[in-house]
């Protein structure tokens, strides 16, 4: 069941804008749908920003004190804060402390349950798509909670590198249980792409591993016991859930952010006498070798997301566009990587956003 082409532009920031820019266009029924360009982009051109209909940090990445807001997944540590952790540097102080964009002192705490949020705004929003569900209240820590054991049960068969989390089905589920308009909700999550059975049993098992048909069934159990809603009981089934796995392991997109990252870039556009900037290029690419000593390449906040719009661009291995999220939240920017002509396809690499950010963030002084 497809979307209504308005609704593919709903979570865009601008959704006029957008929908001025590119469209959606069914190709085959071997590639499906794919997106094109209405008009020519620049190399650099910002074509869209877009919101995902649910999001989530991966599960290890918040366990390893990787603070992100719940909703927006913006990083909550201070750039220093995060160096410090990251380097194993408890002393370590950052020049221009005034760069870092993180307030610390309007973060907010669910009142019920404690999790935190960037802000009134977001915790709101949360409140108000999927937390009234999902809130543990006094029970957040309680580990037999039917919702602690889900999560649990996926760490414990889906280790680092993540790519995915159960949680984004959990919100998916809340957020329908939670809606006033329950059908436009899952008219929006069914537009993603459908599998064939042998398909989604090949994304499972590059989710789970050997043992995954008894892991997706341990799955299944604890999230119809935390989670079950008669009006989405397809999700439930065996076939249904594993056609709702697929679809979360198919189509999320890997959403990375830094408060460090930021207040690197920040520095890099300071305009500073030749020998400040030395020492500052000299500091920066000590506090990297020094955090790649202690921590390695895992750098990020990290988590994923279902974007609508964005779902539509095909894998290229020489893509013209490539998403990015320098807001240090999940608002997803797809820019272009070369000059684009109208009716040209716009296309994204699948390799995962975490990874790509990733990997440039630890070779930073390499890029610079």
């Amino acid at each position: 069941m497809a979307a209504p082409v308005d609704d593919m532009f709903s979570r865009c920031v601008d959704p006029a804008k957008a929908s001025n820019c590119v469209e959606v266009r069914f190709i085959d029924n071997i590639k499906g749908k794919g997106l094109f360009a209405k008009r020519s982009f620049k190399k650099g051109d910002t074509i869209f920003i877009e919101q995902p209909l649910v999001s989530s940090q991966f599960l290890w990445n918040a366990s390893y004190k990787y603070r992100a807001c719940e909703y927006c997944l913006r990083a909550l540590e201070t750039a220093e804060e995060n160096a410090r952790r990251l380097s194993g540097l408890p002393a370590l102080s950052l020049p221009h402390p005034e760069l870092c964009k993180v307030r610390p002192d309007r973060h907010q705490a669910c009142p019920q349950c404690q999790v935190m949020y960037c802000g009134t705004e977001c915790r709101q929003a949360a409140w108000e798509q999927y937390h009234k569900v999902l809130c543990l209240g006094p029970s957040h820590d309680d580990p037999d909670h039917p919702v602690n054991k889900l999560q649990d049960a996926w760490k414990s068969v889906h280790y680092p590198p993540e790519t995915s989390s159960i949680m984004i089905m959990a919100r998916m589920v809340a957020t329908i249980k939670q809606a006033q308009d329950k059908g436009r909700w899952q008219r929006l999550f069914n537009h993603f792409c459908s599998r064939t059975a042998n398909e989604e049993e090949e994304i499972v098992h590059k989710l789970l591993g050997e043992k995954f048909k008894g892991q997706l069934a341990l799955l299944r159990n604890l999230f119809s016991t935390a989670l079950y809603e008669d009006r989405l009981s397809q999700w439930f089934s065996p076939e249904g859930f594993r056609s709702l796995f697929s679809l979360v392991g198919t189509n999320g997109q890997g959403i990375g952010t830094s408060s460090l990252s930021q207040w690197v870039h920040a520095c890099d556009a300071l305009e500073l006498p030749s020998q400040q900037r030395e020492q500052l290029d000299a500091f920066i690419d000590q506090l990297y070798k020094d955090i790649d000593k202690e921590t390695g390449d895992f750098l990020n906040c990290e988590g994923s997301g279902l974007f609508l719009l964005q779902s539509s661009c095909n894998h290229s291995c020489v893509p013209n566009t490539e998403a990015s999220f320098p807001d240090n939240n999940f608002l997803l920017h797809l820019s272009a990587l070369s000059d684009i002509s109208p009716g040209e396809e716009i296309c994204i690499s699948y390799l995962d956003c975490c990874q790509r950010d990733r990997s440039r963030h630890s070779r930073h002084k390499i890029l610079r």
